[in-house]
């Protein structure tokens, strides 16, 4: 008789493996029909798209599985050499931004001095945004300082975020300056 010396952990160990091994066997798990299903799941025909989150400045990577227009799922990118394929609760939940009811999808204009928001289209929108910056920047821009040429205007400031990449600051740092903006300022220095 052969005496097999097994403590409590490992007596459990094998009775799982055992258990799990004679299920298997027994109840006829079949491979093929399981690879048959995954073609069904939400994200088995999905495009992947790798993004970066939105929520702060720490550039986690996402991959956003869409399928048409619709985002069906979003997981932390395991390549990203930032996040590993972590995400924290709100980068978790990243795909409510696009899914929510709530979401805006028009541009809402509220007129000064009324107290309710009104849609307009996009055009209208980013033409209204660029007179006016050209109206505060003409009415305020100054070209001599004490006999000194400054081109500049401080009724317009730019205060970037956290969220925005190198390639997104140095655009809009270089815009900024092309207007005469003085004040530059950024969330991660206020």
């Amino acid at each position: 008789m052969v005496e097999i010396n097994l403590n409590r952990r490992q007596f459990l160990k094998l009775s799982g493996a055992t258990a799990a091994t004679l299920a298997v066997v027994e109840l006829g798990f079949n491979e093929k029909e399981a690879y048959a299903k995954t073609k069904e799941l939400k994200i088995a025909k999905a495009t992947v798209t790798p993004t970066i989150c939105c929520y702060c400045g720490v550039g986690c990577g996402i991959l956003v599985h869409t399928k048409g227009n619709t985002v069906v799922y979003t997981e932390g990118d395991p390549d990203n050499p930032i996040n590993e394929g972590k995400l924290c609760s709100k980068g978790t939940t990243l795909r409510q931004l696009y899914t929510s009811e709530k979401r805006m999808t028009k541009p809402l204009y509220r007129a000064p001095g009324s107290s309710k928001w009104e849609e307009k289209d996009w055009e209208w929108m980013l033409d209204t945004i660029a007179k006016r910056t050209k109206e505060t920047r003409d009415k305020s821009f100054v070209v001599n300082e004490n006999g000194i040429t400054v081109n500049k205007t401080e009724k317009i400031a730019s205060l970037g975020g956290a969220a925005l990449d190198n390639e997104e600051t140095y655009l809009l740092a270089k815009l900024m300056r092309g207007l005469g903006v003085t004040y530059l300022e950024h969330q991660a220095r206020i």
